[in-house]
């Protein structure tokens, strides 16, 4: 068995769920939060047993109440709202995802048409682009990209939802870059470290797997797109899973080696299940594949900092 290292909470992830966590001790329950916390299942369903209300709009939050944002981040329209129905806000945005907010902020800011390669319906697309709607073009895929037009492509930036498939992106990008030849790049790279780094070492274990299983959600787009890495870096089947009780019997038949990864929103404990039952069909010698090394922290968000 081929462990990829590393894989699971990055650290947006795990101030995120923490924030949540605190939040409940500090003010007990019920604690409110916009959309889910962070797209894994069981994040949701444990942090629901403990007094989490998660819902799917601000309006749904009583007036007064305490509500935290999730990791993906909202727009400024969420903030006004919360604001005018009183509600005390805890902002668990991840600080990646807060630096795109402020690329368009200021991109928009200086006059550029921006183009956002991302996902329709995401939330952290959906935030990013209520910083700046009348500047903001979104591009989902290299089809798109052959496609977009755009008022100005003399004055042009591109920028990108964090959890994203490096490779897919840079696609996307080089089709624009073809077409619009003034087409400016942000100052550093937008997707997360996380991605990248979960990415990098299921390329590395992809091509001496015969099955890659990959823990995480369906909403997930960063464990949706490792399924699709694992297969496009030479993996002969790849499979993703909320739960090990979710892994099919059938997907083993001439299989003798296993790559197990988790997408960015996975806590350890799952893939922990996972490689138990796969000990129990025989799969009992892992080897770790370590790719890169990650010491990144992110502090609390400050509405709990300032609280002590």
């Amino acid at each position: 068995m081929l462990l990829a290292a590393p894989r699971g909470y990055c650290a947006g992830v795990d101030r995120a769920v923490i924030a949540v966590e605190r939040a409940l001790e500090r003010f007990g329950a019920p604690i409110y939060v916009r959309k889910e916390i962070v797209h894994n299942r069981h994040v949701v369903e444990t942090l629901s047993e403990r007094g989490a209300v998660f819902v799917d709009d601000t309006a749904e939050v009583p007036e007064g109440a305490r509500v935290v944002f999730s990791a993906h981040g909202v727009s400024p329209a969420v903030h006004t709202e919360a604001a005018q129905r009183s509600l005390s806000t805890i902002d668990a945005t991840c600080p990646l995802v807060t630096k795109v907010h402020k690329e368009a902020i200021r991109f928009a800011r200086d006059g550029f048409r921006i183009l956002l390669v991302g996902h329709a319906g995401h939330e952290e697309v959906e935030g990013t682009m209520g910083e700046a709607p009348e500047h903001i073009t979104l591009v989902q895929s290299p089809e798109e990209a052959r496609t977009i037009e755009v008022p100005d492509a003399e004055k042009l930036v591109w920028i990108s939802q964090t959890t994203l498939s490096v490779d897919e992106t840079m696609e996307t990008v080089e089709i624009l870059r073809e077409r619009f030849p003034h087409l400016q790049s942000p100052p550093s790279d937008d997707i997360c470290y996380a991605t990248q780094n979960r990415q990098l070492a299921v390329k590395k274990i992809g091509p001496d797997a015969d099955l890659v299983i990959v823990v995480g959600s369906a909403n997930s787009s960063n464990s949706v797109r490792l399924v699709e890495v694992a297969l496009e870096h030479g993996a002969k089947a790849a499979y993703r899973v909320d739960f090990a009780r979710e892994i099919d019997e059938t997907w083993f038949h001439d299989v003798t080696t296993v790559g197990v990864t988790s997408g960015a929103s996975v806590p350890e404990n799952l893939v922990q299940d996972v490689l138990q039952l796969l000990a129990d069909y025989g799969f009992d010698t892992v080897e770790e594949v370590v790719t890169a090394e990650e010491d990144l922290i992110f502090s609390l968000p400050k509405e709990l900092r300032k609280l002590g």
